[in-house]
C-alpha cells in the first residue's frame, strides 16, 4: 500500500491537532470545572454535571473526538505500514498513546460513570456519596487523559517535525 506523503502528514497533523485540542479541554475539567463542581452543594454539582454530559454530546465535540481517533487510528495503521520511514515511530507512539490513553479511557471509565451520573437523583439519600465517588474516580482517570493527550500531541509534532527534516 503507498499511500502518499502527504497524506500521511495531514492524517498526522489533524491527530496532533486534534488531541492539543482535548487535551485542552480536559486539563480545564482537571484544573479548575471539577474543583468548582465539588464546591457547590452536591445536589447543585450533580445537576451540573448532569447538564454538562448532557450538553458535551453535540457535532462539535463529536468531530473533535471521534475526528481525531479515526486520524489517529489511521495513523498508526499507516505507521506499522510504514516502518523505517522518519518519524513513524514517534507517529505510532503519539497515536496510540491517544487510543490507548485517551479514547480508550473515555469509552471505558468516563462514558459509564457519566451513565450513572445520568440515573442519579440529585436530591437522593445516597447521592452524596455516589457524587464523592463519582468526582473522585472521574477526576483520576481525567487526569491520565490529560496527560496522554498532551504526550500523543508532543510526539506527533515531534514526528512532523522529523519527516520534514528527513524531506518525506
Amino acid at each position: 500500500m503507498n499511500v502518499p506523503k502527504e497524506v500521511i502528514f495531514g492524517l498526522v497533523v489533524v491527530a496532533a491537532v486534534g488531541s492539543g485540542l482535548l487535551a485542552g479541554l480536559f486539563f480545564a475539567f482537571s484544573n479548575f470545572v471539577m474543583k468548582a463542581l465539588q464546591h457547590q452543594p452536591p445536589e447543585s454539582g450533580v445537576r451540573t454535571m448532569q447538564s454538562i454530559n448532557a450538553f458535551i454530546q453535540n457535532p462539535g465535540f463529536f468531530a473533535l473526538f471521534l475526528g481525531t481517533t479515526l486520524a489517529a487510528a489511521a495513523v498508526v495503521v499507516m505507521s506499522v505500514l510504514r516502518l523505517g520511514h522518519p518519524g513513524f515511530d514517534l507517529q505510532l507512539a503519539g497515536a496510540a498513546l491517544y487510543l490507548v490513553g485517551t479514547f480508550a479511557v473515555t469509552v471505558l471509565v468516563h462514558v459509564p460513570l457519566n451513565n450513572r451520573l445520568a440515573h442519579v437523583h440529585p436530591s437522593g439519600a445516597d447521592m452524596p456519596q455516589f457524587w464523592s465517588f463519582y468526582v473522585s474516580k472521574w477526576v483520576m482517570w481525567n487526569h491520565v487523559r490529560t496527560v496522554n493527550c498532551m504526550l500523543a500531541t508532543a510526539l506527533l509534532v515531534m514526528a512532523v517535525e522529523q519527516s520534514r527534516q528527513a524531506g518525506g
